[in-house]
């Protein structure tokens, strides 16, 4: 059975950092694209950011690039996004996904989805 178990939502201030982290099981990630998605009350699920499986290629949303670092460990099986420069806009629930196929902003072709964390940027 795979398992995405996303770790490190919280808290944070303005222009503070939070780093989250997602653990997976039942599955080998070191073949899989791995993406982060967020939603935020009130609106649709959205791209943040996405990784081949070889950590070759990386992908930001236009919105997060340059303030937040996708990267992964395959030998641990974890995901990781930094967040850095953090904005009340920022806040939602985040979700990792693992997908066979490299088309890293379309949900639809993610095999597999964590629970969600929730982040919270205050003002």
């Amino acid at each position: 059975q795979v398992q995405l178990v996303e770790s490190g939502g919280g808290l944070v201030q303005a222009g503070g950092s939070l780093g989250l982290s997602c653990a997976a099981s039942g599955v080998t990630i070191n073949t899989y694209v791995m993406g982060w998605f967020r939603q935020a009350p009130g609106k649709e699920r959205e791209f943040v950011a996405g990784m081949r499986w070889n950590g070759g290629s990386t992908y930001y949303a236009p919105s997060v690039k340059g303030r937040f670092t996708i990267s992964r460990d395959n030998a641990k099986s974890t995901v990781y996004l930094q967040m850095n420069s953090l904005k009340p806009e920022d806040t939602a629930v985040y979700y990792c996904a693992a997908a066979l196929v490299w088309r890293p902003v379309i949900s639809d072709r993610y095999d597999y989805w964590g629970q969600g964390t929730q982040v919270t940027v205050s003002s």
